[in-house]
C-alpha cells in the first residue's frame, strides 16, 4: 500500500525515537546529547532544545546515591528510564556500562530496552562490575575483544527495530593503551556489529581522541564525551568529524552546589525567606510534571471548576519626588536594574502563578506598555488618590468568582509573600511589616496598623486581625506597616465592591487612600487577617529608596 501524501491532508507518522537517533548518529553535521537521571531532568533537557538524550551511568547511580560501580542494579535503571522516556520525547541512550554480564546479559536488556522505548544502548569494553573510567582508569583491566565482541552480536542479534543502535565504547586510552589498541578494538567490534564508536579519553586535551579520529576516518560513527577536555572549542570537533558530543553529567553537576548552598542557608537561618526567592516555585515542578495535564483531564473526565487568583496594581501616580526621572514616564516605569519597578511586580506575581493582572494607570498612561498586563485609566488621577483608582480596577475586570490581590504600582516585595496570604477561610488578608521602624528614618507617609497582637513566635499559631489602619496611629499603639497588599476572597468580593463604590461617592473621599478602606472593612464587623513579615519589602518614593531598590532587586 503507497503511503499517504501530507499534501493530501494526511499527517506525516511520527518520526520513531529509534529512528530519530539514528538520523543524529548518521548526521553530517556534529550533534549532541544532554545528560538526564529522571523523569524531570530529561524534560528539562527536551525543553532546552537537545535532540537525544544521554543516561549516564556515573549520574544514574548517583541519583539514587551509590556508586558508579553496578551498586545500582540494571532493573532498577531500567525503571527510572521508562520514567524518562514518558517524561521525554526524544531518544535516549543508555550508558549500559559493560552490558551487566555476557551476551546472555546484553541480548535481554536490549530486548527489555526496545520494550521501553528507548533508541540506543552503549556499552563499554571492561568487565563487570565495572568502574568509573575516571577512577585509576590505568588499573582497570579491558575485556577480552573476542568475549566482548560475541556481546555485540548477541545484543544485535536481539534487537527487532532495524534502527535500534548499539554503541561501544573502548576504553583503551583510558587503561593506558595507546591509540594501536583502541584502533584494533574498534575494528574488531566495528565488524562485530556495532553501529558506532565512543572513543573514551581521560586526558585535559583531545589528543587521543582527535588521533583516533584521524586514523579511523568515517568507517563508522565516532561519539566522544569531552568531560575532561572541555576547554577545547566546540568547533575542533566538527571539523574533526565527530559525530556527536555528550554533555555527559553537567545537570548532576549543576544540580549539587545549588543543593548544598540551599542547604547550608536553610540549616544557618532557620528560616524559608532567605531561600525562597532563588528557588523554584512549587508550581514550576507541577509543570514540568504535566499538572496541566492532569487538569485538563480532570475537566474532561471529572468536571469541576476552579478559582485563579487576579491582581490589580495602582500605579496611576506621577512619583514626583524622583524629579526628572518621572517626567515623561510614571514611577511605576522607572528603571530598576534594567526593568521598569511595574515589570518586577508583575514577575513576582507571574512567579506566584498569577497572570490576570489589571494595571491601573494615569500619569503618562500611554508610557505603561507591559506585555500581558491589562491596563486601565484613572483620567482623574492628579485630583484623586488610591480609592478612586481601585474603582477603576474593579470596573475594568467584573469576574467575581475568582479570588482578587491589590497592590501598589511603588512597592515591590518578595514573591513567597504572595505565598504567605493563603488562608482559604479568610475573606479579607493583609501582608503587615512587623519591623515598622527601620523605615521611619525616611519622611514619608506610611500606612500603620493596630491589631488584636504584636508580631512574636506565637503569632504564627494566633487568628490576628487589623483594628485600625492610619497614617496617624502614635507609636506607642503601632504593631506594624501594612505594605499595600490585600486579598480579598471571591465570595468577599460582591460586598467588597459595593463598600468600595460607597465609600468613593463620599466626597471627603475623593482624595482617600486605602488605610480609609481598611478602617471601614473593621468598623463593619469585617474580619481582617493580619500576616506579618519582617521586611522584604520595599516602597519606592525617593531617589534613596531607587538605588535601595536596585539591591532590592
Amino acid at each position: 500500500m503507497s503511503a499517504k501524501p501530507e499534501s493530501a491532508g494526511f499527517a506525516a507518522e511520527p518520526v520513531r525515537r529509534t529512528t530519530a537517533f539514528r538520523r543524529l548518529l548518521d548526521s553530517p553535521e556534529l550533534e549532541f546529547l544532554l545528560e538526564a537521571h529522571n523523569g524531570i531532568s530529561a524534560r528539562i533537557v527536551e525543553e532546552a532544545g537537545f535532540k537525544g538524550i544521554w543516561a549516564g551511568g556515573l549520574c544514574m547511580s548517583a541519583q539514587y546515591g551509590v556508586r558508579d560501580n553496578n551498586e545500582a542494579s540494571w532493573t532498577q535503571v531500567l525503571e527510572m528510564l521508562e520514567f524518562m522516556a514518558d517524561a521525554s520525547n526524544l531518544p535516549i541512550m543508555l550508558d549500559g556500562d559493560t552490558g551487566y554480564g555476557n551476551f546472555n546479559n546484553v541480548r535481554r536488556l536490549v530486548r527489555k530496552l526496545e520494550q521501553r522505548n528507548i533508541a540506543a544502548v552503549c556499552i563499554e569494553d571492561k568487565l563487570f562490575p565495572k568502574t568509573n573510567s575516571f577512577i585509576d582508569g590505568e588499573r582497570q583491566e579491558l575485556a577480552d575483544i573476542d568475549e566482548f565482541c560475541s556481546r555485540i552480536k548477541a545484543g544485535k542479534d536481539a534487537q527487532s527495530d532495524d534502527d535500534f543502535c548499539l554503541i561501544t565504547r573502548v576504553e583503551a586510552f583510558i587503561a593506558g593503551w595507546g591509540l594501536d589498541e583502541a584502533l584494533r578494538r574498534a575494528a574488531a567490534y566495528h565488524d562485530a556489529g556495532s553501529d558506532g564508536i565512543l572513543i573514551h579519553s581521560a586526558l585535559s586535551n583531545p589528543s587521543e581522541v582527535l588521533a583516533f579520529k584521524k586514523e579511523w576516518a568515517d568507517r563508522s560513527p565516532v561519539v566522544i564525551v569531552p568531560t575532561k577536555y572541555y576547554a577545547t572549542p566546540t568547533d575542533a570537533f566538527r571539523e574533526a568529524g565527530f559525530s556527536i558530543a555528550i554533555w555527559a553529567n553537567h545537570l548532576l553537576r549543576a544540580a549539587i552546589p545549588a543543593m548544598q548552598d540551599c542547604a547550608r542557608t536553610l540549616a544557618r537561618d532557620e528560616n524559608l525567606q532567605s531561600i525562597e526567592d532563588s528557588v523554584a516555585p512549587v508550581r514550576e515542578i507541577f509543570r514540568l510534571q504535566g499538572a496541566s495535564e492532569l487538569q485538563a483531564a480532570e475537566e474532561l473526565y471529572l468536571p469541576v471548576t476552579g478559582d485563579q487568583t487576579r491582581a490589580i496594581i495602582l500605579a496611576a501616580s506621577r512619583g514626583s519626588a524622583l524629579g526628572d526621572l518621572t517626567q515623561d514616564r510614571p514611577k511605576a516605569m522607572v528603571e530598576i536594574r534594567g526593568k521598569p519597578l511595574l515589570a518586577h511586580i508583575v514577575n513576582a506575581y507571574n512567579g506566584a502563578g498569577i497572570k490576570r493582572i489589571t494595571a491601573v494607570t494615569g500619569y503618562r498612561a500611554d508610557r505603561v506598555d507591559l506585555p500581558a498586563l491589562n491596563c486601565v485609566e484613572n483620567p482623574d488621577y492628579a485630583e484623586t488618590s488610591e480609592l478612586a483608582s481601585l474603582v477603576h480596577g474593579l470596573a475594568a475586570d467584573d469576574d467575581d468568582s475568582r479570588d482578587l490581590l491589590v497592590s501598589f504600582g511603588d512597592v515591590i516585595f518578595k514573591r513567597y509573600i504572595l505565598d504567605a496570604l493563603d488562608d482559604p477561610e479568610a475573606d479579607f488578608q493583609i501582608a503587615v511589616d512587623a519591623d515598622w521602624k527601620a523605615s521611619v528614618n525616611r519622611e514619608r507617609a506610611a500606612d500603620y496598623v493596630r491589631c488584636s497582637e504584636s508580631n512574636s513566635k506565637r503569632a504564627f499559631y494566633r487568628d490576628i486581625v487589623l483594628e485600625q489602619a492610619a497614617e496617624d496611629i502614635p507609636p506607642e499603639q503601632r504593631h506594624g506597616e501594612w505594605m499595600g497588599l490585600l486579598k480579598v476572597s471571591a465570595r468577599a468580593l460582591p460586598r467588597f465592591r459595593s463598600l468600595v463604590g460607597e465609600l468613593a461617592n463620599l466626597p471627603d473621599n475623593r482624595r482617600a487612600k486605602l488605610h480609609v478602606l481598611l478602617t471601614e472593612l473593621v468598623r463593619r464587623d469585617e474580619t481582617v487577617r493580619v500576616v506579618y513579615t519582617t521586611g522584604h519589602w520595599l516602597d519606592v518614593d525617593t531617589l534613596d529608596d531607587l538605588v535601595a531598590a536596585g539591591r532590592f532587586a
